[in-house]
């Protein structure tokens, strides 16, 4: 039989069944009963099974003695889980490590501290094997990590981007060399180039305010011809801005019910616009989906502006869902300190499209509102897929923009949806 540890407890209240019942000091635990104050005192005072204990005893100015021996480790931890319990009633402080005591609410530390003079869990045969070889392990690592380390990862990202001519048309065939990607300034090696066929995540938000009354017909024809081209193989809604944002028609490629909700487009006397209300909530519901693209068409004119948000709050809930903005205006839209909503339109309809890959598509009469409605439906079916190589980073770029190498040709891009980390 191994040498057993002992350990001993000395109670100086006077009445230690305060703080240690019964059933406590007597109960069985493995090779004998147990005593629930220790500390350590010898490993060579006593050998043998725990079952030779001697009783407890009371000394002079009411101390209480205990002895208790343990075979093994695992009987102490036992121990210590009753131990642990005394927190709940009486104990307030067990400081194991490099010394052992006990502490009373009632009357201080109860038990002397003493020094440990070996460890309580000594080494198993298993333990060392398997410390042994989660070391061969490490070392092994160790020999091969730095002549991968002397190399930067590359991490590939990924831009849907727009390329497009003087007279706005799509421009095919353009190659790695056509793209310039930078981020944060920075430039990043093209990889390769392809044409995009990703679905397509369009909302269409339309301004059906009483400024939109005589713009109303041309908003219909316009706007049908466009879902039709766009909803086959992507998903299209239908947001309307008067008064305050309403769903026509959710995400859907249905052309039917994106036509016939068009067609009942109507104006809302006495209303005004809430734009950009509607794009903050729209850019957090395209946050939720998971389509790789996703662009936001608002088509308005410039009657009174009467949302809640501010421009800076949009384009942020926008970038955050990595959504494209392509504004359609109708009108003049002078710039505006007051009022207030008027002031934050003007800037959002400056700092937005830039911000997020798109583009502003000014017009000064409706009558041009169809031909620029195909022409932005054929560049987004006509977009590029460019993917990059970004180095390992522990800080992400904030901002990646891409631009054109070849001349006559103007470009405009969004990162693709769901990549993340550095």
């Amino acid at each position: 039989m191994p040498p057993t540890n002992v350990y001993e407890a000395a109670i100086t209240d006077p009445d230690p069944e305060t703080f240690f019942p019964t059933d406590w000091k007597e109960r069985p635990n493995g090779n004998g009963r147990f005593f629930l104050g220790i500390s350590p005192i010898s490993t060579e005072q006593k050998a043998g099974p725990s079952r030779s204990r001697r009783p407890l005893a009371r000394g002079r100015d009411s101390t209480h003695i205990a002895r208790v021996g343990l075979s093994t480790a695992h009987e102490y931890i036992r121990v210590c889980e009753k131990l642990h319990q005394l927190i709940s009633s009486a104990v307030f402080s067990i400081s194991f490590g490099q010394s052992v005591r006990l502490t009373l609410v009632a009357t201080g530390t109860y038990t002397p501290t003493y020094q440990r003079r070996r460890p309580l869990c000594m080494p198993t045969p298993t333990l060392v094997r398997t410390i042994l070889a989660v070391t061969v392990a490490a070392l092994a690592c160790v020999a091969i990590v730095p002549a991968a380390a002397q190399r930067p990862v590359s991490r590939e990202r990924t831009l849907f981007v727009s390329a497009v001519d003087n007279s706005g048309e799509p421009v095919d065939g353009l190659g790695p060399d056509a793209f310039i990607v930078r981020e944060d300034g920075v430039r990043r090696e093209v990889i390769r180039v392809a044409r995009a066929t990703e679905p397509i995540d369009v909302a269409v938000l339309i301004d059906n305010s009483q400024a939109a009354t005589e713009e109303v017909t041309f908003f219909r024809e316009a706007l049908s011809k466009f879902v039709a081209k766009m909803a086959p193989g992507n998903h299209i809604a239908l947001i309307a801005l008067a008064d305050r944002p309403t769903i026509l028609v959710d995400y859907t490629d249905d052309t039917k019910r994106l036509s016939d909700a068009v067609g009942r487009l109507f104006p809302m006397n006495g209303s005004g616009m809430t734009l950009l209300d509607a794009m903050f909530e729209t850019s957090r519901g395209l946050e939720k989906r998971e389509t790789p693209r996703a662009v936001m068409v608002p088509v308005l004119t410039d009657g009174v502006e009467f949302s809640n948000h501010y421009h800076r709050d949009v384009v942020n809930a926008l970038r955050k869902a990595r959504t494209a903005v392509h504004m359609v205006t109708i009108g003049q839209f002078p710039h505006q300190e007051e009022p207030e909503g008027t002031r934050e339109r003007s800037l959002l309809l400056d700092l937005g499209p830039k911000e997020t890959g798109g583009q502003r598509i000014s017009l000064l009469s409706a009558h041009g509102l169809d031909p620029a409605m195909q022409r932005l439906a054929r560049e987004l079916l006509s977009q590029y897929k460019v993917t990059y190589g970004r180095p390992e980073s522990l800080i992400p770029p904030e901002k990646a923009e891409v631009s054109s190498g070849k001349a006559g040709v103007t470009m405009h891009g969004a990162p693709a949806r769901g990549e993340s980390g550095a």
